[in-house]
C-alpha cells in the first residue's frame, strides 16, 4: 500500500504553484461540475499527482478504486466559532471509524446551508483519520472567519492536525473575508512543523 504521508511530504512548493500536483478537486459525488472519469483523464495529462476531495463523501473513491487519485474528502466541521473545512487524504475510505462523519445523503454533499449546519466533531473526526490511515489538511484557513488566525491554527495543532493548505487561489474571496493575510499561511505551517499542500479547489468541467 502506498505511503500517503510520504508521498505527500515529498510535494514541493514548486510543485504546486507550477500546476504538477492538485490535491483539491471535486466532482459530481458532491458540487463538483465533472465526473470521476472526466478528472481522472485530464489529470493524468496535467498532473503527475491529483486528489479528488468531494465534500463529506468517499463514494467516487469507493465506486472508482483504481481512477488513480489520491483518495481524499473534504469535512465540514466547526471549531468553537469557526466553520472550517477539513481535508483528509489517504485514509481508508471504509474504515470503520470514518463512516459517522460521512454525509448521509446528497444533499449533505452540495447543498451549502445543509453543510454549514454540520455536526461533526473536530477531534474526534481527526482521531478517525488517524485511525484509518490518513493526514488531517486544514484547507484554505484564510477562508475561516478566524480574528486570530495562528490561536485557530495551534489549536487544531493541539488535536492533532497534520497539514495546512498553503498554496490555494485565495483572490475570489479576498473581497468577502480579510481576517487573515495568504502571506502569513506558509509562517504558520513552518511555525507548527504542519505538511504544506496545495491545490486549485477545482468545481468545473475543466482542470
Amino acid at each position: 500500500m502506498m505511503n500517503f504521508l510520504q508521498l505527500i511530504k515529498s510535494f514541493t512548493k514548486e510543485d504546486y504553484l507550477n500546476g504538477k500536483v492538485n490535491l483539491h478537486i471535486h466532482s459530481t459525488y458532491s458540487d463538483g461540475k465533472a465526473d470521476f472519469d472526466e478528472i481522472a483523464k485530464q489529470a493524468k495529462e496535467k498532473y503527475k499527482a491529483y486528489a479528488i476531495t468531494d465534500h463529506n463523501t468517499v463514494c467516487g473513491h469507493l465506486e472508482n478504486p483504481d481512477i488513480g487519485s489520491i483518495v481524499g474528502v473534504e469535512f465540514d466541521v466547526w471549531h468553537k466559532y469557526i466553520f472550517l473545512h477539513l481535508l483528509a487524504y489517504g485514509i481508508n475510505p471504509a474504515h470503520p471509524q470514518m463512516q459517522k462523519f460521512y454525509s448521509k445523503d446528497k444533499r449533505g454533499t452540495e447543498m451549502d446551508i445543509v453543510r454549514f449546519f454540520a455536526k461533526r466533531n473536530l477531534k474526534e473526526l481527526i482521531a478517525a483519520i488517524h485511525s484509518s490511515g490518513g493526514i488531517a489538511v486544514l484547507a484554505h484557513p484564510c477562508c475561516c472567519w478566524a480574528l486570530n488566525l495562528d490561536k485557530f491554527v495551534s489549536e487544531l495543532v493541539s488535536m492533532g492536525l497534520d497539514g495546512i493548505e498553503v498554496y490555494y487561489p485565495y483572490p475570489r474571496w479576498r473581497k468577502y473575508i480579510k481576517f487573515s493575510n495568504p502571506d502569513c499561511v506558509e509562517y504558520l505551517a513552518d511555525k507548527y512543523n504542519l505538511i504544506k499542500t496545495g491545490g486549485t479547489d477545482c468545481h468545473s468541467r475543466t482542470l
